[in-house]
């Protein structure tokens, strides 16, 4: 009953600092209007690929913008993604890279090392194919990145499901995983980097190693973010969301997915990962509900839980301009949550693209299982 009144109050404060993380005024103005290489590696021509290159080109910004699409094999059915891309904005300086073998068990970082041989500006902004940015996105990357002291700009995300069951990672995207996230940064318990954006400059890059450093990690995106501030430099976060496409066909599909974000995150951070059980409100509310016997106070408990879970999920819909989800699936969505944390509590194994990989205890990756 403790941890789901906690995990009711965590939750409450996470709604409320929401707004203030992601809802402020937008920032539209640098110093300059810097110009800028996009870099997006991509694997396989998914649901919602040219929507997301698409965005990327539809921007709100003065400056010269490059970017540059990479993929591993020249038969990759995204190329014809891209050239088409290319034809219609036969305007925009968009490049395709394909091809070049670099070694390391992190395809997507192998797939960087060799994009960023095209790269013509200094400042890089990376942003995963799955993702698609509002035409504020290169402004705010910009604008975020040119204060004092900051050397990488990342995004906060909420999650869109072109799928049945990719709605359903998407709620887990914007209801669980986001909420947590910005209540990490409030508090400062945590400052990850994300996928969604990964902005900084040329040299930043080279003073952390390159892209090469983190050839053989999984939890890349964290483990850049961990080495700019290694390096005496703060991770910043506009006030502005970018959207993550969920296209999982299957239950199995997600439950990899989710899995091995999970147990990313339990290796970077065991024990703060294990006090996390107390975001799962209404899963501990029901347990507590069935251990009481469905008592009066255990059964208000359990209603005052879903109701903040409910307002949670009103305030991320309001801020994103749209439901990841319906309310219904709310609860089943929670279960399967803490089913995933539970258990990605044992176990070294995730499934990545179709390829098993073995996590090390320092989160290293090597193939098979």
């Amino acid at each position: 009953m403790a941890a789901a009144l906690t995990g009711a109050g965590v939750t409450f404060a996470s709604a409320v600092l929401a707004r203030k993380a992601l809802q402020s005024p937008r920032e539209t103005s640098a110093s300059e209007a810097l110009p800028v290489t996009v870099l997006r590696p991509i694997k396989g021509a998914e649901p919602g690929l040219e929507e997301a290159l698409w965005s990327a080109l539809e921007q709100d910004y003065p400056g010269e913008v490059q970017v540059v699409c990479g993929i591993e094999e020249a038969e990759d059915a995204a190329g014809a993604v891209v050239r088409d891309l290319q034809c219609r904005a036969p305007d925009r300086d968009v490049h395709l890279v394909a091809g070049g073998h670099i070694e390391g068990a992190n395809r997507k970082i192998a797939n960087l090392s060799h994009m960023l041989t095209a790269a013509k500006h200094d400042l890089l902004i990376v942003a995963d194919a799955d993702i698609v940015v509002p035409a504020a996105w290169l402004w705010a990357a910009v604008s975020t990145l040119s204060r004092p002291a900051v050397g990488l700009v990342t995004c906060y995300y909420v999650g869109e499901g072109l799928t049945a069951w990719g709605r359903v990672l998407a709620m887990g995207t914007s209801y669980q995983f986001l909420p947590n996230a910005v209540l990490g940064v409030a508090t400062g318990l945590a400052q990850p980097c994300f996928g969604s954006t990964i902005a900084f400059r040329h040299e930043t890059l080279a003073q952390i190693g390159g892209f090469e450093r983190f050839r053989n990690s999984l939890a890349d995106d964290r483990e850049i973010g961990d080495a700019v501030r290694r390096n005496g430099f703060a991770v910043a976060y506009p006030r502005l969301l970018v959207r993550h496409l969920s296209a999982e066909r299957t239950l199995r599909e997600l439950w990899g997915h989710e899995l091995r974000w999970a147990r990313t995150v339990r290796t970077a951070n065991p024990l703060g990962y294990l006090g996390s059980i107390i975001t799962y409100p209404l899963p501990l509310a029901l347990i507590g509900a069935i251990l009481g016997g469905f008592s009066w106070p255990a059964l208000v408990m359990l209603a005052a839980v879903m109701a903040t879970r409910l307002f949670l999920k009103s305030r991320i819909d309001h801020i994103a301009g749209f439901r990841a989800g319906p309310a219904w699936l709310l609860p089943v969505r929670d279960l399967l949550s803490f089913g995933v944390f539970l258990n990605s509590l044992v176990g070294r194994t995730v499934d990545w693209r179709g390829t098993q990989y073995r996590i090390d205890e320092h989160g290293a990756i090597s193939q098979g299982g």
